[in-house]
């Protein structure tokens, strides 16, 4: 039990959140945070052995392999919290008023700009 508390106040050290926001917007809830920790953890492991690859040196093929598999990890990240955002962070904005709701709406059209290039 302690070190699950322990666990949750490392967690909740660690929030993902907008600084411009208020302190009542959500953030990604502890469930959230332990797969998305969980899966930074495994795709840093990946980055290690592609360093390796390349000191060793490794075959360029094999290297791009790994690469584009740790690519592919990010956009996984990327895309539980975005997707997060949406279900949680939008919605609890259009109950904030008209400014906040535009303010994320404008985030949000950002954020899928960015994703998309």
């Amino acid at each position: 039990m302690a070190d699950e508390q322990t666990a949750t106040a490392t967690l909740d050290a660690h929030a993902i959140v907008n600084p411009s926001r208020r302190a009542t917007a959500p953030a990604l809830d502890i469930d959230h945070q332990r797969d998305v920790l969980a899966r930074l953890k495994r795709i840093e492991g990946q980055l290690r052995g592609i360093r390796k690859m390349i000191e060793e040196p490794r075959l360029c093929i094999a290297i791009l392999q790994q690469l584009a598999a740790a690519e592919a990890a990010i956009g996984r990240v990327s895309h539980v919290i975005l997707k997060f955002h949406v279900e949680k962070c939008v919605p609890h904005s259009i109950t904030q008023g008209s400014d906040e709701h535009s303010e994320s709406l404008a985030e949000l059209v950002d954020i899928v700009d960015r994703f998309s290039r």
